[in-house]
């Protein structure tokens, strides 16, 4: 006779399908590896046996009796969570973990910050932050909100306008006497420009706003990375023309290391708080979204 499962193991149990590891698992429940065997096969015979996991020495791949599994576990772990929050005296109050991610560069210098001092605030809420340079699926990857800069979302997650933002096109000074200045945006693929690849951007093209109306320009240059800061250093060193928010350029701006290029031309970057439509009703998520709401209307992002 089949039991009910438990529900700690069928947290164990999506963690690990979602990782397909149980080492990676097991790091991410501050487990042991053995622990999180135990607990998934466990699982498996509370289930009458059903085999939920293909195991190899290098991969872990769920079976179809395993997807089926997953489903239904994540429904009812998500049921499980509202039920505590809705019957909690202390709903209004964030409790548990709550998991964000965010890019590299804005999550290590704004986001990061704002969450270490949410903690200081509800001390019984614990944050765990990844940082990415890719696009995160918010729900199938386990967080509970994503904060991500650009306006293009899926219809399908809840956003909320955590702060208005825009980038500019800057060089250094140096990088301008050498080169010259573009006039016009068709210019730029003339130019050494620092592309920059991070999260659903596309590589290469970029899209900009000249006093309302949106262009797109193909950009090449010796030089191209993942990581928005290292195109900042580049830029610094007169390397070439990086298309950056002004968060991250203003003190260099202001001190002249950098220049503006084409001052009438931006591409809009606001800041978003994106979540799946589950957590619509989730204590953590709009505690945290009202919290970063009030940290960043006192920041100067544009």
């Amino acid at each position: 006779m089949n039991k009910i499962p438990n529900l700690d193991d069928l947290r164990v149990f999506c963690v690990v399908a979602r990782k397909a590891s149980f080492s990676a698992a097991a790091e991410e429940l501050s487990a042991s590896p053995a622990y999180v065997s135990k607990r998934v096969s466990i699982l498996e015979t509370d289930l009458g046996g059903t085999r939920l996991l293909h195991r190899s020495t290098r991969r872990v791949g769920v079976t179809e009796a395993g997807e089926r599994v997953y489903e239904w576990a994540n429904k009812i772990l998500d049921d499980v969570d509202h039920l505590v929050e809705d019957v909690s005296t202390t709903r209004r109050l964030p409790r548990g973990t709550l998991r964000v991610s965010s890019s590299f560069g804005f999550g290590r210098h704004i986001v990061a910050p704002a969450l270490s001092r949410l903690n200081e605030r509800y001390p019984q809420l614990t944050v765990r932050l990844d940082l990415f340079d890719r696009l995160v699926d918010v729900g199938g990857e386990g967080f509970d909100l994503d904060i991500r800069i650009g306006d293009e979302i899926a219809p399908h997650l809840i956003a909320r306008r955590l702060a208005s933002n825009h980038r500019v096109l800057c060089a250094s000074p140096q990088y301008l006497t050498q080169h010259g200045s573009p006039r016009q945006i068709a210019d730029l693929s003339t130019h050494q420009c620092l592309a920059i690849k991070e999260r659903d951007h596309p590589f290469g093209i970029w899209r900009l706003s000249e006093r309302g109306t949106m262009n797109s320009v193909k950009v090449t240059g010796p030089l191209s990375t993942n990581h928005g800061e290292v195109a900042v250093q580049w830029a610094l060193a007169g390397r070439g023309i990086v298309l950056r928010s002004m968060w991250n350029v203003r003190e260099h701006l202001e001190a002249g290391r950098l220049r503006l290029v084409l001052p009438d031309v931006t591409q809009p970057a606001n800041v978003w708080a994106v979540y799946p439509a589950r957590l619509a009703s989730s204590a953590k998520v709009r505690v945290c979204v009202d919290f970063l709401t009030e940290e960043f209307s006192v920041q100067t992002f544009e």
